[in-house]
């Protein structure tokens, strides 16, 4: 069970994310930079204790409208071999000490238990709360669901609203699939009926303070 702890972090998320979002390909703001402030999500546990994970969505009030960005973190005592495109900035954390930041996609404690909670071998937790589930996030399957035996992240693509992430067999050998992580939120239902094994849905609060609710991530149907 993750531990939430009551602290700082020098300098602080929001501030690390305002100097990196910018530069995604999927970033709809102004030439000004960012205006960001916390609008939900949740966290997932690392089965070895290790390293914390947070699916967090943000909203940017700078550009013509209120955009809100999901950005699964990964918060590391050490730097991850292979990861470094995926490094956001370090931290020093007021009870851990330094904290290096990924963007979680590039970060296999992240792909793997997202996998896991696709496959409801895991619970979300709240965001907030240690050892808290949050019963707010939905996790839809269709036909067999989705198997066991995934890993990644293979290849990360950005496009203009989404991450790919290639996922494949443990044993490299046989099908791989595509888990999207969406990037720019959007309210409402996910369409159904597609052949998608899996999906992640949960909520976020926008600028007015309403909830919002819409899609997080699918598994894509697999490909030989």
């Amino acid at each position: 069970m993750a531990v939430i702890h009551r602290t700082t972090m020098s300098p602080g998320k929001l501030e690390l994310l305002a100097g990196w979002l910018p530069l995604r390909p999927w970033y709809r703001g102004g030439t000004g930079g960012p205006q960001l402030s916390k609008a939900g999500g949740f966290r997932l546990d690392d089965p070895e204790g290790e390293v914390g994970i947070e699916f967090m969505a943000v909203t940017d009030t700078a550009g013509d409208g209120p955009v809100t960005y999901l950005v699964p973190l990964t918060y590391r005592g050490a730097p991850l071999k292979g990861a470094e495109d995926g490094l956001i900035g370090t931290s020093e954390h007021g009870v851990l000490g330094r904290r290096w930041i990924y963007d979680g996609t590039h970060d296999v404690v992240l792909v793997e238990q997202l996998l896991a909670l696709l496959a409801g071998r895991t619970t979300a937790q709240d965001q907030n709360e240690s050892g808290t589930p949050d019963p707010t996030v939905e996790v839809r399957t269709e036909g067999a669901g989705v198997p066991q035996g995934l890993t990644g992240p293979g290849t990360v693509t950005d496009t203009a609203g989404a991450s790919l992430v290639t996922v494949g067999p443990v044993m490299r050998e046989g099908p791989v699939s595509t888990l999207t992580v969406s990037r720019v939120l959007q309210d409402g239902p996910a369409p159904a009926g597609d052949g998608v094994p899996g999906r992640i849905l949960a909520g976020w609060s926008g600028p007015d303070g309403a909830r919002r609710h819409g899609l997080f991530a699918r598994l894509a149907a697999f490909e030989d």
